[in-house]
């Protein structure tokens, strides 16, 4: 699983603070503390397999250096299969184990993806 950027909030301990466009919130403004809001939606890509032994396959490709995209168009085994996107969700609306990895993972690019290792177990995969 991989995650490209979280829209509007920052991530928790970063140090991109720009949330609704602002550099600084009403709390700083006032002197308040520098909390940053949890995200609310993400863009997520994923690579859905069965098997155990697909998803071992798909994280040494992974581990190996291919693309993210690569190996989800040929390994996922669902419509996420164009390089594994979900597109943007929003909280609450994921599979449970899935959306607490996806929202504790840094955000990272598109061409440099960060994504959960050990893979996530869910109903579907």
């Amino acid at each position: 699983m991989g995650k490209n950027d979280k829209k509007s909030a920052a991530k928790k301990g970063g140090d991109d603070k720009k949330a609704g466009g602002s550099s600084r919130s009403k709390s700083d403004k006032k002197g308040g503390d520098d909390k940053l809001k949890p995200a609310n939606s993400i863009n997520v890509r994923h690579i859905l397999c069965e098997k155990a032994s697909q998803i071992q396959e798909a994280m040494d490709r992974l581990a190996a250096g291919e693309s993210f995209d690569k190996v989800a168009r040929e390994m996922s085994q669902d419509k996420a299969r164009q390089g594994g996107s979900l597109g943007w969700q929003l909280r609450g609306a994921m599979v449970k184990e899935f959306e607490t990895a996806a929202f504790q993972l840094p955000v990272s690019k598109p061409d440099k993806p960060v994504y959960t290792n050990p893979a996530i177990k869910t109903q579907f995969g």
